[in-house]
């Protein structure tokens, strides 16, 4: 197998000096991070999937030691803001006993997103068998618990939606190819960082194969001298640790072959707002959090679904969704009316589907503006390209693939890299990027009243009439703002990919 790879590249000689990359400081639930609203917990969710008791762990202890509110991440995990710097010890045995903490030393490292309608869209694998032997894996791993807290992986089930969020191992559901012991035996492929062609493997043999390429990078990191967080961050070396994957897995006995041709897809597709289809006649709810925050009330509404109504399992997605699987017909149709009416975006023509925000003032030092008061103020009509305003130029929690780039600077708030001034863009600046003339302005509906189309829009988002002082991007949020987003999220043009 490994004569038909490409030939890999050396590692750099030990004489060349190590690649700088500062320590990981990325939070979790025993490493608390500093924030201006208070101490910030990160809660690692393997693959979103959480039981309706775990749910309700996680409201409690927003009630208990943070701001009342579930933040939900870029990677389907939960966050909980807000906390007393010395509440980590109580925040633990909560989370403990709940079965949320299952190895202390690991906590950080079980990063795994999957598709969350595996098992429920017909076509395609159910990959919660690996997910659930990937973490066991993990969780036993003395080596794992090297990697930072960033070190992501991917299960696919073969619709493509979780391989293009740019995860270091990204395991998709495919045919075993000539390691099939059988006809119909399920595979995988198993791909390195963005490293050219992939490894098919046994479906049997998946997790164990991902965990083997994470071991081979931690090796790479340790002969390079890096502090690398990333397969990224090792400069050339995803195709040279590709190869290694493949000396690896052959050492241990599981077979493999390379795949050459094939590419990691770039665009991920959500699960739209609604109702899905799922199986034996069942339905499974899709919902969105407005700028991926839930309250307590929200966060106790979708849990009782999925207790009484559901299959007792809430799906965080990374997308900053829920979805809860299990439902009769009759009660998807009532719940999601609940749902609606608690807030929450149900509807795939709601404006605020595709928006979203950093945390932003008063919550983050770093941030020059209240961003989701201003998200909400500048509004839209909705369609188009998910936009995601930043308070800085961090970026933090961005989405990967294209999308509409607000960020706030000293002088006021840039789209897609330029500056809007107060009285609003040019029209070359936001319109088709290049095009001749720039594209026709639409008109923008900067009150929408509702997340699906209540008066209540912002307090359910978690945004709040701005303060006294909201810092240099104060003032920019007028329609002229409003204007040059959704000329941005409706071009014709795709941004680059950041």
């Amino acid at each position: 197998m490994l004569a038909a790879m490409p030939t890999a590249t050396n590692p750099p000689p030990r004489d060349e000096p190590p690649i700088p990359v500062r320590l990981d400081a990325c939070p979790g639930t025993l490493r608390l991070h500093t924030a201006d609203d208070g101490a910030l917990a990160r809660v690692r969710v393997p693959g979103g999937v959480l039981t309706a008791d775990q749910a309700g762990a996680l409201a409690d202890a927003a009630l208990r030691l943070g701001d009342g509110s579930l933040h939900l991440t870029s990677r389907g995990n939960v966050q909980l803001r807000g906390l007393d710097g010395d509440c980590g010890a109580a925040l633990a045995s909560l989370l403990d006993a709940a079965g949320l903490l299952p190895s202390y030393r690991h906590e950080r490292v079980r990063n795994i997103v999957a598709s969350p309608l595996s098992g429920l869209d017909a076509g395609h694998a159910d990959v919660r068998p690996w997910l659930h032997a990937l973490d066991r894996l993990l969780c036993a791993s003395e080596a794992a618990t090297a990697l930072s807290g960033r070190f992501l992986f991917a299960l696919d089930d073969g619709c493509g939606d979780v391989a293009a969020l740019g995860a270091d191992v990204t395991l998709i559901a495919s045919d075993a190819g000539p390691a099939a012991s059988s006809p119909d035996e399920d595979g995988a492929l198993l791909y390195v960082g963005a490293a050219d062609g992939a490894l098919r493997v046994r479906g049997a043999d998946a997790p164990r194969a991902a965990l083997i390429a994470a071991e081979a990078f931690l090796n790479a990191t340790a002969e390079s001298r890096s502090r690398a967080w990333r397969v990224r961050d090792v400069p050339d070396r995803a195709g040279a640790l590709l190869h290694e994957t493949a000396r690896r897995l052959d050492a241990a006995g599981i077979p493999c072959t390379y795949t050459a041709g094939t590419s990691l897809p770039t665009d991920a597709a959500a699960p739209v707002p609604g109702i899905i289809g799922g199986p034996d006649g069942l339905r499974a709810l899709s919902v969105l959090a407005p700028l991926g925050t839930l309250t307590a009330a929200q966060w106790t509404l979708l849990t009782d679904v999925a207790r009484t109504d559901g299959a007792d399992e809430l799906r965080l997605t990374p997308w900053r969704g829920v979805v809860v699987p299990g439902l009769c017909q009759e009660a998807a149709d009532a719940r999601l009316q609940g749902l609606a009416t608690a807030g929450l975006i149900t509807d795939p023509a709601s404006p605020w589907h595709g928006v979203g925000a950093c945390i932003g003032r008063p919550g983050c030092a770093k941030s020059l503006a209240d961003v989701r008061a201003d998200a909400a103020t500048a509004l839209g009509a909705g369609g188009g390209l998910p936009v995601y305003w930043s308070g800085c130029a961090r970026r933090c929690g961005h989405p990967q693939g294209d999308w509409v780039d607000v960020v706030a600077t000293p002088e006021g708030y840039e789209v897609d890299g330029h500056l809007v001034e107060p009285g609003g863009p040019r029209t070359e600046d936001v319109g088709d990027r290049g095009a001749p003339g720039g594209a026709r302005l639409r008109t923008v509906v900067s009150d929408a009243a509702d997340m699906n189309g209540s008066s209540d829009a912002n307090e359910s988002a978690g945004v709040h009439p701005p303060a006294d002082s909201r810092g240099p991007a104060d003032g920019r949020t007028s329609t002229g703002l409003a204007v040059a987003v959704a000329a941005a999220r409706t071009t014709t043009a795709t941004t680059a990919t950041r």
